[in-house]
């Protein structure tokens, strides 16, 4: 406690850095916070998390918190061995390698119908489940070492308990147990024979927690709460209601909103994720989504903010030009092997202004897919709650709510993993049935702009044209 207010904390392990957010657990007001970088790469020893987390931390960060929790990158596979030692890297969630072994373990099943109605979502390379196939397959001499599978947020939470002399087992949440592909949100159970059907034999596997369930307490007294997903820690910082539609831009794009029921979309698009709240969270995930503007503005040689003003500048549509976005491959949909296309190029619409006009509407317009899912499953959507580090352009804001013919929020900047993380330590800290109520800051809004419905609506079309032009889907 300080100043009479009691202190928790929220920490982001993320693909690219360690975040940590200190707030009032009453008000959720942010008082402090850290970060320190990640190695980049799709493959990182866990130890790196931990270094960045003393780093980050190092300036007395934590004095005075009464709890903490973790919200991590989903799927990353950490492997420990019958001493708790990292047996190899953990691959990333957006390790693509695991390619063939998603399809393999698709076809084993029956198609992705099966794995959509076993564990609610269909296979694709990021889910921990193909990275143990690939293990198995590729890395015997790994596999036969390992006892336990984890993910990155179980981990850092273990380890966070272990320097505090406090570790009894290990332990993970719904939400992200249910990025596995070997744990149900609809059934709320792991299904093990699908693990054993990837790696070859059964290992264990964290508890599943509730969601204001302690996974322990140091000898110091902290208390340290289950942690979850860093999507589910977005959803939970941004104190979502029923009708907001997240779509995140950051590293990753993803589309995501609560829902009381599990959603089973054979399709593959919506992954039926729980959320860490006791309900669901069904999500639509792609790779490219902030870095796509990056490249846009390198190809075209100016800095982001000439980027903004450029693709301003051109009309709806940039003159007939159409960008697919997969300059990393792509997950949904799931095209790992994929690359971006530019499509529609003449000698007339071959300016900046068009170009960088196409990078924004491709990357918008893959999202658009996600949320038309979520639509296409009677899944209220009454508001874009517009968050990540590409919401920061003016062109993104204004061009959106017209892709996504629905009006955009956009939040005040913040670190909402890291804040939703710190709400669920206060929500296991104090021990009552529901969360605390904090209240979520606006920074701007902006509507569909009269006349340009039809503009925007093919833009759209073009663009899911293009995609079944270029990839037969």
């Amino acid at each position: 406690m300080t100043d009479g207010r009691t202190l928790v904390a929220g920490v982001d392990s993320s693909t690219q850095s360690t975040k940590i957010v200190v707030c009032d657990a009453e008000t959720g007001q942010v008082v402090r916070s850290a970060r320190a970088p990640h190695p980049d790469g799709t493959e990182v020893h866990p130890d790196r998390w931990w270094d960045a987390y003393e780093q980050a931390a190092a300036g007395g960060i934590l004095e005075g918190v009464a709890a903490i929790a973790v919200g991590g990158q989903q799927h990353g596979m950490v492997t420990l061995d019958d001493e708790d030692t990292v047996v190899r890297d953990a691959l990333l969630w957006n390790d693509t390698r695991s390619a063939g072994a998603a399809r393999d373990l698709t076809a084993e099943l029956g198609g992705a119908a099966a794995w959509v109605e076993a564990v609610g979502s269909a296979l694709v390379p990021s889910f921990t489940v193909t990275k143990l196939r690939w293990l198995a397959e590729h890395e015997p001499e790994h596999a036969t070492r390992v006892a336990r599978v984890v993910l990155p947020h179980d981990w850092m939470t273990g380890r966070i308990l272990q320097q505090g002399n406090g570790f009894e087992r290990w332990s993970t949440d719904r939400g992200d147990a249910s990025g596995t592909g070997y744990w149900s949100a609809a059934d709320g159970d792991y299904r093990l024979d699908l693990l054993e059907r990837a790696l070859g034999r059964v290992v264990e596997v964290p508890e599943v927690l509730s969601p204001a369930q302690p996974a322990g307490r140091t000898t110091g007294g902290l208390l340290v709460a289950a942690g979850t997903g860093d999507n589910m820690g977005a959803a939970l910082g941004l104190t979502l209601q029923p009708g907001d539609v997240v779509v995140s831009l950051g590293t990753s794009g993803t589309v995501f909103t609560p829902h009381r029921s599990a959603i089973r979309d054979e399709s593959g698009a919506i992954a039926g994720f729980a959320d860490a709240t006791g309900h669901h969270l069904p999500l639509m995930c792609t790779l490219n989504a902030a870095r796509v503007l990056s490249a846009a503005a390198t190809m075209i040689g100016v800095d982001l903010a000439e980027l903004d003003r450029l693709a301003l500048q051109a009309s709806p549509g940039a003159a007939g030009l159409s960008l697919l976005p997969y300059l990393d491959g792509e997950r949904t949909p799931d095209l790992p092997d994929a690359t971006g296309t530019l499509a529609g190029l003449t000698r007339s619409n071959a300016t900046p202004e068009n170009l960088a006009r196409a990078a924004v509407e491709g990357m918008l317009c893959n999202l658009v897919a996600g949320v038309d899912a979520l639509r296409a499953k009677d899944v209220e959507v009454g508001r874009i709650l517009l968050i990540g580090g590409a919401a920061a352009s003016r062109a993104v804001r204004e061009v959106a709510p017209g892709l996504f013919r629905a009006p955009v929020v956009v939040p005040a900047p913040a670190e909402y993993v890291g804040v939703g993380a710190a709400r669920q330590a206060a929500w296991a800290l104090s021990a009552q049935p529901a969360p605390p109520t904090w209240d979520l800051e606006i920074d701007s809004e902006y509507a569909v702009r009269p006349g340009d419905e039809q503009a925007h609506a093919d833009v759209v079309a073009r663009y899911q044209a293009l995609v079944t032009r270029t990839h037969g889907i």
